[in-house]
């Protein structure tokens, strides 16, 4: 069966870690294309205030407080998915928590929380998703992994694990998917660093407030590549140029970029010297202030990214790519014939 996907003005879409960052951009964008969603997270609080915000710029929206890291969540969710607007077409695994620390500092219950929500929370939502929308004859599973999920990087690796597993499991549930012919698309979102209130949200045990190494990108292009894949279908898509060279390098030279990693990617390169903002610090076991799609620190983001754009139109890409070649092939033929 191949797989069609509705517009997204057709759709209904469940959103995990809604209540801040790349979720609550994702939500706002969906509903501003004429999708439905469903916001999720543990802050019925905030919940409520980006749903009482989607409502009244004309959208369409309900909430409901859940844990992830609680595996039966996701029966819950869809119930209210169904109560709301009759079930979903698309479920967005977004919804993680993380740590700054070198990992023989990250004790089992740290280690097991991030894997708990991150990783359990993606798998219980994925499973279940699959099994509704295998009833609808079709619809796209998405997951947020992360530029990390490929490419290790020191003093986040509890959070760069937790994140290969969701590439792992990712992969395989695509490929079962596809086998059993269900029309149910499995796309992978590969962020790069991106300008969101993670650092202040991650458990830190820096000296200093953590913060995320440049180049830094803005959290909205994530939600246009969510956005895409709710109704394009895609393997993958990879947001930031620098993540889309980080991983293709990084897996042909690994060691090369060990040594890389190792003097620019220390404390120093993921540290700064802005404090989270008041109620924000630490969620990763309790929810804290959410409710802001950008960090609190003044970083240069960057609001575009053609390597996405070129994953998303490929065969535009590709026309450009010939067209400029054969420009500067007549510019300096006409150079040589001066």
């Amino acid at each position: 069966m191949s797989v069609s996907l509705k517009p997204l003005s057709q759709q209904t879409i469940v959103i995990t870690g809604a209540s801040s960052g790349i979720g609550l951009a994702t939500a706002r964008r969906a509903a501003r294309k004429g999708a439905k969603v469903v916001l999720v997270s543990r802050n019925g609080e905030a919940l409520a205030e980006a749903v009482a915000q989607i409502e009244a710029d004309g959208g369409k929206a309900a909430w409901i407080a859940a844990d992830v890291s609680e595996y039966d969540y996701a029966e819950k969710v869809g119930a209210k998915a169904q109560e709301a607007f009759g079930g979903f077409d698309t479920w967005v695994n977004d919804a993680a928590s993380s740590l700054y620390a070198r990992l023989e500092e990250v004790s089992e219950k740290e280690h097991k929380q991030v894997f708990d929500t991150g990783y359990f929370g993606t798998v219980a939502g994925a499973l279940y998703a699959a099994k509704e929308l295998r009833k609808r004859g079709g619809g796209a599973i998405i997951n947020v992994g992360s530029v990390l999920s490929e490419r290790a990087v020191p003093i986040q690796g509890t959070y760069c694990a937790m994140k290969h597993a969701v590439l792992g499991f990712t992969e395989a549930l695509r490929m079962e998917l596809a086998e059993e012919k269900t029309g149910i698309s499995v796309t992978l979102i590969k962020p790069n660093g991106i300008d969101t209130p993670y650092p202040e949200h991650a458990r830190n045990k820096m000296d200093r407030p953590a913060s995320i190494p440049p180049v830094i990108y803005d959290p909205e292009l994530v939600a246009e590549a969510i956005c895409f894949a709710c109704e394009t279908p895609r393997r993958e898509l990879l947001v930031g140029g620098q993540g889309y060279m980080l991983t293709k390098f990084g897996n042909l030279f690994p060691g090369t970029f060990d040594k890389v990693m190792e003097k620019f990617f220390m404390e120093p390169a993921q540290s700064s010297k802005t404090p989270p903002e008041t109620g924000t610090k630490d969620n990763l076991f309790e929810h804290r202030k959410d409710g802001r799609v950008h960090s609190n620190q003044n970083n240069f983001v960057r609001k575009s990214s053609l390597a996405l754009k070129a994953q998303m139109y490929p065969v535009a890409a590709g026309a450009i790519g010939l067209a400029a070649a054969a420009v500067t092939g007549l510019l300096m033929k006409g150079s040589r014939r001066r």
